[in-house]
């Protein structure tokens, strides 16, 4: 087998993303305008076969900010691997200077004094620019779409997705595969998906009724490109009527079908691909897993744990690619194949740094085009925040603690629950707060903000269901988010614990009472998957609340004790 110099361009750790070599003081280079957009898009072209993956934009078509988690846990054989490292040792682990362009883009710490310095992230006319780039020296470059790209902001929902379509085709992409799309109601998604000029991937999507591959959705799609026959086979997301409510597209069925991928894999070969790639919205772990289950696949492009790294992740003869989220990163993909097999690869997650990538102007006017018609409703100030308000980690976000303490309010409950999505944008301390902002952290088909009564028992089932789905040693059993967020609430987890054991100490903080099994308690939360949930929009519950409060100030959450990490 090549050795790992040989295959990673000492893979980004000598260019611009982790920018040890040759640049000097990055920190001070940026803050004197420093940082150009030649060298963030600096590669040494490689090999026969270029591959461009974006994944899990969450309908962000404008630069933002977002930070990375602070608690990233992981359990089972992929504790303390990647991407289950976080913060200090995250840099370490990739050499990745503190105050740096990477530290800011890669992980949390000094968040708010890293984004004063470097800007905002992301863009889709920014992302187009690294995209042109890459195709001015690879015109033939395969891009990929991993998914969760027609949801997540004021504008997505109120087109029904329209707005992010016509940006994507605009961009071109060859091929996209799928997930929160699917909320949209399957009507609509076949609607979009028929009219798409490009290839929708999924192999493990079938026919509910029949089970039968679904005729709409190709398992793969077959590219020359480099000289090179490319297979690049589709995986949607796996967990869609567990983790999204399956009223909402009852004629499919999904699962990881890691057999079927592998009679794909087969079918694909004896048809002549000499590079095997999989378009996945499986997760980290479950695409690890796959990767070990499933022979014959050379690169394996991840979605859905929205996971930067800086580096491939090799898992026998597979790499493992994860590009982020919220349009924050792209990766460009090169390599050789030869032969009928891969001989090499480079690398490079490409952070947008909105301030210093130019726009593309063709897509910046599209962008406007679909933001016209909402701009004045989007851009009404509704408060201002004197915290930093963000959402990844394991256990609570800013934002998560803040659509809490609005549902304990708003809708007089003891409990809040709010689910453990990954998706939004941070904001910093000082900013305004938008009916946009809120949008981009509360934008779903099943908004409704229930108000229902829970006994102390069933509080701990949920929870317990929940903390499986997240820290159950076997990845193909992890099938949602992050953990619930609750609010009036603490509670103390041991995620080393199997099932039905994880969860005590159960606290009302309001009294500091024990939770009481047999008591009944009023709950209020959102985004519930059964059908038929009644109660105002998420999102006028959260903007009620802050229009009360004027100015936002979110203290630090200590009601979660963690044990075992």
């Amino acid at each position: 087998m090549i050795s790992r110099r040989d295959f990673l361009q000492v893979s980004m750790a000598a260019s611009a993303m982790v920018g040890a070599s040759g640049f000097g003081n990055w920190a001070r280079l940026a803050a004197q305008q420093g940082l150009t957009q030649d060298q963030l898009l600096q590669f040494d072209t490689y090999g026969n076969l270029t591959l461009i993956h974006i994944t899990d934009i969450h309908a962000q078509l404008k630069p933002i900010y977002f930070r990375e988690p602070e608690i990233n846990l992981g359990v089972g054989d992929n504790r303390g691997h990647v991407p289950h490292i976080t913060g200090a040792d995250f840099r370490k682990l990739y050499g990745v200077a503190d105050g740096s362009p990477s530290a800011y883009a890669l992980s949390y710490n000094d968040f708010t004094s890293l984004a004063q310095t470097y800007g905002r992230v992301g863009g889709l006319d920014r992302v187009s620019t690294v995209i042109n780039s890459i195709r001015a020296a690879r015109p033939d470059a395969l891009l990929l779409d991993g998914g969760d790209t027609w949801h997540g902001s004021y504008t997505c929902f109120h087109t029904q997705g329209q707005d992010m379509v016509n940006v994507m085709n605009a961009l071109k992409p060859d091929a996209m595969t799928f997930h929160w799309e699917f909320t949209l109601g399957s009507d609509r998604v076949n609607e979009l998906v028929e009219s798409l000029p490009y290839a929708a991937l999924a192999q493990n999507i079938f026919d509910a009724e029949w089970d039968e591959p679904a005729e709409l959705f190709k398992p793969y799609k077959f590219f020359e490109r480099g000289g090179v026959k490319v297979a690049v086979i589709g995986q949607a997301f796996p967990y869609m009527p567990i983790a999204n409510p399956g009223w909402m597209f009852p004629e499919y069925a999904f699962g990881i079908r890691d057999e079927r991928m592998q009679e794909m894999v087969d079918e694909v070969r004896a048809a002549g691909a000499e590079c095997v790639v999989v378009l996945s919205h499986n997760g980290f772990d479950v695409d690890k897993k796959m990767a070990t289950k499933v022979q014959g696949i050379d690169v394996i492009l991840s979605g859905h744990t929205h996971d930067a790294l800086p580096e491939p992740v090799q898992v026998e003869n597979t790499f493992i690619i994860a590009s982020g989220s919220n349009g924050k990163f792209v990766s460009r993909v090169d390599l050789d194949i030869r032969d009928g097999r891969m001989m090499g690869i480079r690398h490079k997650l490409i952070p947008i740094f909105s301030d210093v990538i130019a726009p593309d102007p063709v897509i910046t006017q599209i962008i406007d085009e679909q933001r016209a018609p909402y701009e004045a409703e989007m851009s009404e100030v509704i408060g201002k925040t004197e915290s930093l308000l963000y959402r990844r980690g394991n256990f609570n976000g800013s934002w998560d603690d803040l659509i809490c303490d609005a549902l304990l309010t708003e809708r007089e409950a003891d409990i809040a629950m709010s689910p453990g999505v990954r998706w939004g944008p941070s904001i910093l301390p000082g900013q305004e707060i938008t009916r946009e902002d809120i949008f981009n952290v509360t934008s779903m088909t099943y908004p409704n903000a229930y108000r229902t009564e829970m006994t102390g028992e069933f509080i701990h089932v949920i929870l317990e269901d929940v903390a499986d789905n997240l820290f159950n040693p076997d990845p193909y059993y992890q099938q949602g988010g992050d953990m619930v967020r609750i609010g009036g609430m603490g509670y103390r987890i041991d995620i080393t614990k199997p099932q039905g054991s994880r969860i005590s100490e159960m606290t009302l903080l309001k009294t500091g009472e024990k939770i009481d099994p047999a008591k009944t308690y009023v709950v209020a939360g959102w985004a519930s998957v059964n059908e038929g949930t009644e109660g105002p929009a998420i999102w006028d519950v959260v903007e009620n609340h802050i229009r009360k409060q004027g100015t936002i100030t979110v203290a630090p959450n200590t009601s979660v004790e963690v044990v075992g990490a």
